[in-house]
C-alpha cells in the first residue's frame, strides 16, 4: 500500500491530452494547481464519459482513468457503474483513498457518495451549474447531507436549496490561473467579445440583437464571437439579417490560450446566458482587463467591473456607457485566483 495520501476526482469528462485546452478549462486549472500546491498528494482522475476510450494515461504526470461511457444508458450505464466501483475498490485497497471530489451533482456524485458512505471516506460534491436545477433527479435519489455539498456560488446555493430542499453548507467560487495572462499593457482594439458554446442557453441571438442596436450609436463597432455549437448557422443568418457582416466575426472554437489573448484586447465581455452558476469565463475576462456585462448574478457581493443587467435594453445602455466614456478604466481585476478554491477544497478534506 502506498503511503501517499490519495484524492480521487470523479468527473463526466476530462482532457484527452495535455493539448486538449478547451475541455473544462477551470477544472483543468483546478487539478493542476491541486497537484502543484500539494506535491505529496496522489491525485487520480476517474472520467466517466469522455475521452471515448478506456486506456489509462498521464496528464501532466497525473493519473487519468477513462471509462469511455459516451453517455450511454440502460445496460451500458449499469456496466459503467460496476467498472467504476471496481476501480474505486482497487484504488482504496492499494492507496487508501483520503477523499473523493465529484464535479457536478450527477452520476459522479451518485457513485462517489455511495462508495464513500460504504467505506467511511469523505466525499464532497462541487455543484457547478445546471445540476442545481429542479430537473436533476440525483439529489432526490440520494438525499445528500448539507455538509457534503459545495456550491459554486451564492446563486447556486440558493438554487439548489429552492429546488431540492437541501442547502449546500459551503460556497467555493471558481478561480483562474493568473500566470496565463500577459502582464504588459495591450491595445484594446476589440470593442466587445462573447465566448462560449453556441447553444440556446447562452442566448447569442440576444447577443447579436444588442450589437445591432449598439451599431446605431457606434457605427464602427468591432465584435468577436468565439465558440462552436448547434446554433452556428442560425447565428450566421442573424448576422446577415442584422447587417453585421463587417462588425461581427465568428471565430469558431479556438485554443484556450488564444481566447485569453483575445480577451486581453477586448473592452467589454458580454455574457448573454440565461442561466449561469458562476461563469469562470467572466472572471477570465475581468482579469484580462475587460468589463463584464451579464444577466446572471453569481454572488451577492458586488464585483468590480462586473455589471449585472436585467434585460436587453439595460445591457445596451451599459455597453454604450462603457464604450463611449473616455474615462472608462480597463484594468485587470483579480481576487479569484485558482489557489483559493484548491485551498478551500483541501481544507474540507483535511478537517477532522
Amino acid at each position: 500500500m502506498s503511503n501517499k495520501k490519495t484524492v480521487v476526482i470523479l468527473t463526466p469528462g476530462f482532457p484527452e491530452s495535455e493539448a486538449d485546452s478547451t475541455c473544462l478549462p477551470m477544472q483543468q486549472q483546478f487539478v493542476r494547481a491541486l497537484k502543484e500546491m500539494y506535491p505529496a498528494l496522489d491525485v487520480v482522475i476517474l472520467t466517466f464519459q469522455y475521452p471515448y476510450h478506456q486506456q489509462e494515461y498521464k496528464w501532466f504526470e497525473i493519473k487519468v482513468i477513462p471509462f469511455g461511457g459516451q453517455n450511454k444508458g440502460g445496460l451500458q450505464k449499469l456496466l459503467l457503474r460496476n467498472k467504476i466501483n471496481s476501480t474505486l475498490k482497487k484504488l482504496n485497497k492499494e492507496n487508501k483513498i483520503a477523499g473523493l471530489i465529484s464535479f457536478w451533482y450527477n452520476e459522479c456524485a451518485f457513485i462517489g457518495k455511495k462508495f464513500a458512505d460504504k467505506h467511511g471516506i469523505k466525499h464532497f460534491c462541487w455543484i457547478l451549474g445546471q445540476d442545481a436545477k429542479k430537473a436533476n433527479k440525483y439529489p432526490k435519489l440520494l438525499r445528500p447531507r448539507s455538509n457534503e455539498l459545495v456550491a459554486l456560488s451564492d446563486f447556486i446555493q440558493d438554487e439548489f436549496d429552492k429546488n431540492h430542499g437541501i442547502r449546500p453548507q459551503f460556497i467555493i467560487p471558481p478561480g483562474v490561473d493568473e500566470t496565463l495572462f500577459n502582464k504588459s499593457t495591450i491595445e484594446k482594439d476589440i470593442d466587445l467579445i462573447g465566448v462560449g458554446s453556441l447553444i440556446p442557453l447562452k442566448q447569442y441571438d440576444i447577443f447579436l440583437e444588442i450589437i445591432a442596436e449598439i451599431k446605431n450609436q457606434i457605427p464602427g463597432i468591432r465584435v468577436l464571437l468565439v465558440g462552436k455549437g448547434p446554433e452556428t448557422e442560425k447565428l450566421r443568418s442573424l448576422i446577415t439579417q442584422f447587417e453585421l457582416e463587417s462588425h461581427v466575426k465568428m471565430t469558431g472554437e479556438l485554443p484556450y490560450n488564444e481566447v485569453l489573448k483575445l480577451m486581453e484586447r477586448a473592452k467589454v465581455f458580454l455574457h448573454s446566458s440565461s442561466y449561469e452558476g458562476f461563469g469562470c469565463v467572466c472572471l477570465e475576462a475581468l482579469y484580462a482587463g475587460a468589463h463584464v456585462i451579464s444577466f446572471c448574478k453569481p454572488m451577492n457581493m458586488q464585483i468590480t467591473h462586473w455589471h449585472i443587467v436585467k434585460d436587453k435594453d439595460a445591457a445596451i445602455a451599459k455597453a454604450l456607457k462603457i464604450l463611449t466614456d473616455q474615462h472608462t478604466e480597463y484594468k485587470p481585476i483579480n481576487g479569484f485566483g485558482i489557489n483559493k478554491p484548491v485551498t478551500a477544497i483541501m481544507n474540507l478534506l483535511e478537517r477532522s
